[in-house]
């Protein structure tokens, strides 16, 4: 018997029952791995793994520590995902709590930051390369969630964190650049 304090307990990681196509969903229920759903909590454990990709590179404590807490949230969003969404069902589900503290890091990370007068080119430092990738792997989480939106009810807040974080996700780059000079893009620099 495991307790309420440890989520999971695997003895086994394969178990044989998605041989066929179908994996089960949060709740127990099975659907089909072709499923948007699935699609949707998939892309959120890509974008967990390249944020995990990211945290390899070298920063600063301060952004480590929102990236460490970003990841965390990932799973709790995939968890929000992977089941039936009702209001108020006690399931763990993304929260405007997580929401607002996203805004909270967009607001005092920007602060510091130069005001954009160009578009920034994903690049610089090996740090802001990855959290370029990774705002770019946030968008496409978000495009499968909202996909699924349309074709099941899902926890509308799950929609608001993914955009909320893919702007962070920017700010965090460009701030991973600060002190050196950042990609810009030069139109027609390439005649």
């Amino acid at each position: 018997m495991r307790r309420r304090e440890e989520p999971v307990r695997l003895t086994r990681i394969y178990t044989r029952g998605g041989d066929s196509g179908q994996t089960s969903l949060g709740d127990g229920s099975r659907t089909s791995k072709l499923d948007a759903r699935i699609a949707a909590y998939g892309a959120v454990d890509e974008l967990n793994s390249v944020v995990g990709h990211a945290l390899a590179a070298e920063l600063g404590a301060d952004l480590r520590a929102v990236l460490v807490r970003v990841q965390n949230e990932l799973f709790d969003l995939g968890a929000d995902l992977s089941v039936p969404y009702a209001p108020d069902d006690g399931r763990l589900r993304v929260s405007q709590a997580q929401v607002d503290a996203l805004e909270r890091d967009c607001d005092a990370w920007n602060a510091a930051l130069p005001a954009l007068k160009s578009f920034v080119l994903p690049g610089g430092t090996e740090a802001a390369a990855r959290l370029h990738v990774a705002r770019a792997v946030c968008r496409r989480a978000e495009r499968d969630a909202l996909r699924a939106a349309e074709e099941v009810t899902l926890n509308p807040l799950a929609l608001v964190y993914l955009n909320r974080l893919s702007d962070l996700l920017f700010i965090l780059a460009r701030a991973a650049n600060a002190g050196r000079e950042e990609p810009l893009w030069r139109p027609g620099a390439s005649r």
